[in-house]
C-alpha cells in the first residue's frame, strides 16, 4: 500500500510518500520514504492564488507518486493561536477536494493520534517528531524543515492505520 500525507499550509504544506516495505516480514522496518518534500507558496500573493497553486502541485505530486490514499490531520484549534485553525482549513480543503477528485482514499488522522504512532507521545514538540522520523526510517538526518517530518509522520500513521 502507498499512502501520500499532507501537512497542509498556505505557506508551507508538507508532503510524503511511504508504502509498506518488503522486509516487514523479516523483522525490518515496516515502511519505505519514496518521497517527501514541501510545497512553498508565495504569501504576499492572495490566498486564492496560494489555493490555486497548491491544487497544481499536489495533482502533480499525486501524478507523480501515485498512491492508492491520502492522508491528511483533523482540523483542530489551539486555544492560543485560533486562527491557525481558519487558516489551514482553506489548505486543507483543497487537500481533501484534490484526493477525492483522484480517487484517493481519504484518511483523516487526529494530531495526538500522529504523534503518539511516531513518539509514544500524544504532545510531542516538533524536533520529537522529526528525531522519530529519522529513527523510524533510517534516514541520515532528520527531515527539515518540521512540515516535511509532520507529513511524514501522518503517512507512517496512516499507513499503520490500515493494516
Amino acid at each position: 500500500m502507498r499512502i501520500l500525507g499532507i501537512d497542509p499550509g498556505l505557506r508551507l504544506t508538507g508532503y510524503a510518500c511511504v508504502e509498506t516495505a518488503e522486509r516487514v516480514k523479516r523483522g525490518g522496518a515496516d515502511a519505505v520514504l519514496i518521497e517527501a518534500g514541501v510545497i512553498r507558496l508565495n504569501g504576499k500573493t492572495s490566498v486564492a492564488s496560494r489555493l490555486a497553486e497548491l491544487e497544481r502541485d499536489l495533482k502533480e505530486i499525486i501524478e507523480r507518486v501515485r498512491p492508492d490514499a491520502l492522508a491528511v490531520e483533523k482540523l483542530y484549534a489551539h486555544v492560543k493561536h485560533p486562527t491557525t485553525a481558519f487558516i489551514m482549513a482553506h489548505a486543507r480543503g483543497v487537500v481533501l477536494l484534490r484526493g477525492q477528485t483522484a480517487g484517493l482514499t481519504l484518511i483523516e488522522l487526529g494530531a495526538t493520534e500522529v504523534k503518539k504512532s511516531l513518539t509514544g507521545h500524544g504532545h510531542a514538540s516538533k524536533s520529537q517528531m522529526q528525531l522519530g522520523v529519522q529513527a523510524q526510517l533510517g534516514l541520515a538526518a532528520p527531515p527539515k524543515p518540521a512540515d516535511v517530518a509532520d507529513a511524514i509522520a501522518i503517512a507512517l500513521c496512516a499507513l499503520r492505520r490500515t493494516r
